[in-house]
């Protein structure tokens, strides 16, 4: 399992590796046609706004697979060790919880949303709300990955 999010953490590397060129390379080239020759691409502001939104939410994704997100740990740190496992176990269920409320949300935002044309370049709005419903499927499965090898250990008598 561990392989498997290893492999998912490298994909989405290199997604939002080629978010970011294709924004840099998008926002570059308006940036001196406008000052150069005092003309634009208009649809690279929308493409690039789109592009955002999902290096975002795909950013989260990879900070939540390698543990990179803000912690507070002056509680737990007092805990025992099998303590801290049960409360790893609560707060990933809970968060858990919150990712079933993020997809099932946007999913709906998304459905609503894909019949409102950008203005520009045509692109269907739904599209940004499509990324958090990714995200949060995506962090969602490390969860349940998370929680299936903490109840292992917990069942072992192991600590993490």
């Amino acid at each position: 399992m561990k392989a498997f999010a290893q492999l998912i953490g490298k994909l989405l590397e290199g997604i939002c590796v080629a978010i970011l060129a294709i924004m840099s390379i998008l926002v570059f080239l308006n940036v001196v046609l406008r000052y150069g020759f005092n003309s634009s691409i208009s649809i690279t502001e929308e493409v690039s706004r789109y592009l955002f939104v999902w290096l975002t939410f795909l950013g989260a994704v990879l900070a939540f697979n390698e543990r990179q997100h803000v912690s507070v740990n002056v509680f737990v740190e007092k805990l025992s060790a099998r303590g801290q496992s049960v409360l790893r176990l609560l707060t990933d269920g809970m968060m858990l919880f919150c990712c079933y409320l993020i997809v099932s949300g946007s999913w709906i935002q998304f459905q609503l949303n894909l019949n409102n044309l950008a203005p520009i370049s045509g692109l269907p709005q739904g599209i940004t709300y499509l990324a958090s419903v990714v995200a949060g499927g995506l962090i969602g499965l490390l969860l349940i990955a998370r929680i299936f090898s903490g109840c292992v250990i917990l069942a072992k008598g192991e600590t993490r």
